[in-house]
């Protein structure tokens, strides 16, 4: 079973990805972050029961914590819970769906920890390509 971490679960690249999840079997969802559409972001975490949800904002994510108190997800918020979710160790692949720049410390925080990544944002390698692709060089992290 591989563990998968989903950054921007609500947007277009996040939702699809679930899609493909739901349908295939051997992947689970370890983590799941959003931004803004805590309705949609409560229906995945019930449907896919990650153990993580991260959400960068404390008040969306103190009303995500009591739409989901009834679940075993942990809700994490503030700076750096994208990238303590695109770093964990039992993570085995990091979809980074997450527009603009915001995608690109989250994204450096897998690539660093060696992770398999499904790269779907453009400004990562385009501000910080070389960074990006060096790191992953050391690390052996995959950027797909």
């Amino acid at each position: 079973m591989k563990n998968v971490v989903i950054l921007g679960s609500t947007g277009s690249i996040g939702t699809q990805s679930l899609e493909v999840i739901e349908e295939k079997s051997g992947f689970s969802v370890l983590a799941l972050s959003f931004n803004s559409n805590a309705e949609l972001a409560e229906k995945q975490i019930r449907k896919f029961n990650p153990k993580y949800a991260a959400v960068p904002n404390e008040a969306r994510a103190k009303d995500l914590r009591v739409r989901i108190s009834d679940t075993k997800t942990e809700v994490l918020s503030g700076e750096g819970c994208l990238e303590k979710i695109a770093s964990l160790p039992e993570a085995d692949i990091v979809i980074t769906g997450i527009v603009g720049i915001a995608g690109l410390l989250p994204t450096l925080a897998a690539v660093k920890a060696g992770k398999r990544i499904g790269l779907a944002n453009k400004e990562t390698l385009v501000t910080a390509g070389d960074i990006v692709t060096e790191t992953a060089k050391k690390t052996g992290a995959e950027i797909i």
